[in-house]
């Protein structure tokens, strides 16, 4: 009866426990995160880009959304800046953890560049009734939709932005015939 405690074991998951509990489990999350992270997109000119949309696209809708003006030509600006804030956000982590190589039958470049191109132009419509409608005289919402203003074409420029350049991503390297032969 005295040996008993050193025949029972506890452990109900591998034998090497030890390395999924305590101390060790913060490492060995990080590292299974950080083996799915693309790091290379984040340190890229488009993954900037996305950034500043996340970052101005909330500022713009939250400052509209922060005043009681609801409705009309306001409701079209919200339904565009939240929607597209959104699905920018959606394709960041998309991208950054690597799901586009999980998906080769999805043609990435071409959804990215058309994606990019319908924001600029939707946005384009968004800024350009956010400014029409930002009131000539000073009230108590006048800042916020002046600055609602200011990010809607901040945001607006940044998908051009992105749009350009996922056009050259789609397009390839933009050689000729001779350039791109394959040695048979």
């Amino acid at each position: 009866m005295a040996d008993f405690p050193s025949k029972v074991t506890t452990e109900t998951s591998v034998p090497n426990s030890q390395n999924s509990h305590g101390g060790n489990s913060i490492r060995g999350l990080a590292g299974s995160i950080s083996s799915r992270v693309d790091f290379s997109f984040i340190r890229s000119i488009p993954a900037m880009l996305m950034i500043a949309e996340i970052v101005f696209g909330l500022l713009h809708w939250a400052l509209i959304a922060g005043t009681s003006i609801v409705g009309g030509a306001y409701g079209w600006v919200l339904f565009v800046a939240i929607t597209l804030w959104i699905l920018t956000t959606v394709l960041f982590f998309i991208i950054l953890f690597g799901v586009t190589q999980k998906l080769p039958a999805v043609p990435w470049p071409l959804t990215v560049m058309v994606y990019f191109s319908a924001a600029t132009v939707l946005y384009l419509t968004a800024f350009i009734t956010n400014a029409a409608y930002v009131p000539h005289h000073v009230n108590s919402y006048y800042g916020h939709l002046a600055a609602a203003a200011f990010f809607g074409a901040a945001v607006t420029l940044v998908y051009g932005a992105s749009a350009f350049f996922s056009y050259f991503d789609w397009k390839g390297d933009g050689g000729n015939a001779a350039t791109n032969t394959v040695p048979t």
